[in-house]
């Protein structure tokens, strides 16, 4: 099979974490060893990858620098794909053997100008803080920001994924055996102009929404959604929780989940399997056993 592996954010970074090179190489070698058995399993692989704390981070080192010369998100964005396509293309190459090539795509997303996003930030970015140093450093640099969990972070506009016009190159790839890295952070996020060419745009595009898309313009098998969190639960955090092993796209999207959490990758799995494929979502860990229908949640039109 061919399979899209979306690592969320705490395959780089724990929640808390200190934003180090260290934690993140350590984090990124445990994911590659999860990856490495899906190749193993003599499936074909494509990796993508959050970015959220790293484009953050960079943004602060920018505008601690020269607050008026920052780079914008679309550079950011580029820059954080190289740096973590970087480290997970080196451990995977060692926890390989080196018996696989693998490379990493800086890869383009088409967005809409006049997506409703822009003006309604949701994506989340940067440290977590307390609520009055979230509030004092909003009130600094005009950022938005919004509660995530029991912290606060800095949001910004996250459109959803139009196109990808580097889908040929990455095709090429995966013809010459080659296990990709690309789509990082949800891809380098830019608008076509009236005449064709391409231009950056200040976004951050949600990570599983572009998984889905790549996964369905490359015609991938499955899609992998990955996290801390053996599956997808009815009632999370209460009493009554339970784990749902199936559901079908319908039953997905009728789900009432957050929207800053869970929401976005059944939404992704959702969209991805009503055309055809298996979606799963659960830990990092357990990957291959998603694909052979022993953990996670998979969302299939077959489901029932």
């Amino acid at each position: 099979m061919l399979v899209v592996a979306a690592l969320g954010g705490n395959a780089l970074l724990k929640r808390g974490d200190p934003l180090t090179a260290e934690n993140q190489r350590a984090n990124v070698r445990h994911a590659a060893d999860a990856l490495a058995r899906i190749v193993r399993a003599g499936h074909r692989l494509v990796v993508t990858h959050g970015n959220g704390p790293q484009v953050g981070l960079l943004a602060l080192q920018g505008a601690a620098y020269k607050p008026d010369e920052a780079y914008p998100l679309d550079v950011l964005g580029a820059e954080t794909g190289g740096m973590i396509g970087y480290m997970i293309e080196q451990e995977l190459e060692n926890a390989l053997d080196h018996a696989h090539p693998v490379a990493t795509l800086l890869t383009q997303v088409v967005v809409d100008g006049r997506d409703p996003a822009f003006s309604k930030p949701t994506k989340f970015i940067g440290p977590v803080y307390d609520r009055d140093e979230a509030e004092a450093r909003a009130r600094a640099a005009g950022w938005t920001i919004a509660q995530d969990g029991d912290k606060w972070r800095r949001v910004v506009p996250s459109p959803a994924p139009q196109e990808i016009p580097d889908i040929r190159v990455l095709r090429l790839l995966l013809d010459q055996g080659v296990i990709v890295i690309c789509t990082g952070g949800g891809g380098i996020p830019v608008l076509r102009r009236p005449d064709g060419s391409l231009t950056g745009i200040e976004a951050v595009i949600d990570k599983d929404a572009a998984s889905a898309l790549l996964a369905r313009e490359l015609g991938a098998d499955a899609l992998l959604l990955l996290t801390d969190v053996d599956a997808v639960y009815r009632g999370f955090g209460t009493g009554e929780e339970a784990a749902i092993g199936v559901l079908t796209p319908e039953e997905a999207r009728a789900l009432d989940l957050p929207a800053g959490s869970m929401g976005p990758k059944v939404r992704a799995a959702a969209d991805f399997a009503s055309r055809g494929g298996l979606a799963g979502i659960g830990r990092l860990d357990q990957a291959t056993d998603i694909l052979e229908n022993r953990a996670g949640t998979r969302v299939t039109a077959g489901a029932r």
